[in-house]
């Protein structure tokens, strides 16, 4: 239903929308119920988070291996 075959776009909207509403209510189930149980890894959490922060936004800076590329390339853009 939700590949793309439907071709009653209201039904695939409807569905998208039960699937959130089931997440949200699962979510709330686990905060409300295992909150313990959360909180002890919460720390845990943090600390991952750490490592994949600094992967996910060091991806984007395109590091180079010397001063001399970086400048090379910055004179070359100013060029064109």
């Amino acid at each position: 239903m939700l590949d793309g075959s439907n071709p009653n776009p209201s039904v695939e909207r409807l569905a998208r929308w039960a699937i959130w509403i089931l997440g949200a209510a699962a979510l709330v189930y686990l905060i409300a119920e295992h909150r313990p149980h959360l909180f002890g890894w919460l720390p845990y959490l943090i600390i991952l988070a750490c490592p994949l922060m600094h992967f996910f936004m060091h991806r984007r800076h395109h590091h180079r291996r010397g001063p001399s590329n970086h400048t090379e390339r910055d004179s070359a853009d100013h060029r064109s």
